[in-house]
């Protein structure tokens, strides 16, 4: 593909994202190292319908969680439903800017609110990959330090 190439969300992941969102992810194509996202100047990634560009790695991309719930947000919220459409976003970036467009504070207000659930979310499916009788480590805290 042209546009990059695509990749999956690690299976932990996409188990965290599909409770929180409450629906699947699945069909959300993510292509990462995306000439397309060059086309948006300084952005590190870009949607679209069921899809999300990305400038690096899906690794990264799947590593960093603020992120990963404002691009999902974007597409699944915004996209999805029809509220979010090229025009209506360039509308709102040419009124406002791009910073306090309704679309992106909406995404920022969804990540702030819901990353705490997230990350627990994650940690829940995490534990649930692993093997029966296999524990997950924990750091040892240090005591007076």
């Amino acid at each position: 593909m042209w546009l990059g190439n695509r990749c999956q969300p690690p299976k932990d992941v996409e188990g965290a994202l599909d409770a929180l969102f409450g629906q699947p992810v699945g069909h959300v194509q993510v292509i990462q190292y995306s000439i397309y996202v060059r086309w948006h100047m300084r952005a590190i990634a870009t949607t679209r319908p069921s899809r999300i560009y990305l400038r690096g790695s899906g690794k990264e991309f799947f590593a960093d969680a603020p992120l990963l719930l404002h691009e999902y947000f974007h597409v699944l919220r915004q996209w999805a439903t029809g509220d979010l459409t090229i025009p209506k976003y360039l509308a709102e970036c040419f009124r406002r800017g791009y910073w306090d467009n309704r679309y992106e504070i909406e995404a920022r207000d969804f990540t702030s609110r819901e990353i705490y659930r997230y990350r627990s979310l994650l940690a829940q499916h995490r534990n649930e990959a692993l093997p029966p009788g296999v524990h997950p480590i924990r750091r040892k805290t240090a005591v007076g330090s």
